[in-house]
């Protein structure tokens, strides 16, 4: 990623809290400490568990029973809480913070939290579909967030972010420019990259990018406008290698999503 986000100037309206996206980055952190726990040898076999391969959700490859593989359709889900490495969580995070709270506030947290697992499924599936045959696990919340991000940049595609690039000073960019420059290098490395030489699963990104744009509109309140031409209002108002997936684009250990 060339720009990596700080924060935006962008008030939520309509809740007091994101909860639900402090209860994501929380859980991800907690899985994460958990894994980093373990042994390497049970580091792969959890992740080989309950992370996401493609060749096993289709049916034409089976685990080990030895590693108790979770049931393949519930990795979809699983998979959105595992991650490769500290800086693979801290990537996730940093984006599922500084973009989700206002999309939690356009929903609301239960309709928030449905829509991030659901943007999460879709991208697992997308990524799938790309690569039927892989039996490397897929690992990350990239997927979910990639819907939160697809989601903003249909409601607030105007917002100011602030961000840094290579060189650590902080600018302004509109969300349009921001995201519209992530998801291009997303495609573009989708189409030319060669599959089998890199671990990012660029396909989950794109799927859930487009996921998140269009549920986005199911999801929201009906109050909240599509394409708002205007930045929101400063006031609330009360009321083995593995795959990866992240919109950062650090170097690991493992594979990540």
């Amino acid at each position: 990623m060339v720009f990596f986000p700080i924060s935006d100037e962008n008030k939520t309206r309509w809740i007091r809290h994101h909860y639900v996206t402090t209860a994501i980055v929380v859980a991800c952190a907690l899985v994460f400490l958990w894994q980093d726990s373990l042994a390497e040898r049970e580091f792969v076999a959890f992740t080989y568990r309950y992370g996401l391969v493609p060749a096993v959700l289709f049916g034409s490859e089976t685990l080990p029973p030895r590693l108790g593989a979770a049931d393949p359709l519930l990795t979809l889900l699983t998979s959105q809480f595992l991650h490769g490495s500290w800086l693979h969580l801290f990537s996730n995070m940093l984006f599922l913070w500084v973009f989700g709270d206002n999309v939690e506030d356009s929903m609301g947290h239960v309709k928030f939290a449905a829509f991030y697992l659901l943007c999460g499924a879709l991208a697992g599936v997308a990524h799938a579909v790309s690569l039927p045959d892989s039996t490397l696990p897929t690992v990350g919340a990239s997927g979910a967030v990639a819907g939160v991000l697809g989601a903003y940049f249909v409601l607030h595609p105007r917002v100011r972010v602030w961000v840094i690039s290579i060189i650590p000073i902080p600018f302004r960019l509109p969300a349009f420019l921001l995201l519209g420059v992530w998801i291009g290098m997303e495609l573009l490395n989708a189409l030319y990259a060669n599959p089998e030489e890199v671990e990012v699963a660029f396909w989950a990104h794109i799927g859930g990018f487009a996921a998140g744009a269009i549920l986005v509109r199911f999801f929201k309140r009906a109050s909240v406008p599509l394409w708002a031409q205007d930045e929101v209002p400063t006031h609330r108002v009360a009321g083995l290698r593995f795959r990866r997936r992240g919109p950062g684009d650090g170097a690991g250990p493992w594979g990540r999503r």
